[in-house]
């Protein structure tokens, strides 16, 4: 059976502050983590507006951007996994977005 970190004791999210290349996130267990914007495609292309309206998944597991349908797991964020939408995926919503 393969475990999960978030299955041993994962710390949830706290806040989180977005800059034009950084996500950054603050956990409950006082650490402070960083991730480059661009490993989530969604964020990089969407407006500063749109970035800062998230809001946290259950007591604090993960992010939900609603307007860029975006959600990041905290044990994601932890181990460096960035997003794995497809680039047809990624095109399709760009072009929604756009109209």
């Amino acid at each position: 059976m393969l475990l999960h970190l978030c299955d041993i004791k994962c710390p949830l999210a706290k806040a989180v502050a977005i800059s034009k290349t950084t996500i950054s996130v603050d956990l409950s267990d006082g650490r402070t983590i960083s991730i480059p914007i661009n490993w989530y495609p969604r964020l990089l292309h969407a407006t500063e507006e749109e970035r800062k309206n998230w809001k946290l998944l259950g007591k604090g597991e993960g992010i939900h951007w609603p307007e860029l349908d975006e959600d990041i797991s905290v044990e994601s964020l932890i181990l460096g996994r960035p997003s794995g939408e497809s680039q047809t995926s990624l095109q399709k919503w760009l072009e929604k977005k756009r109209s």
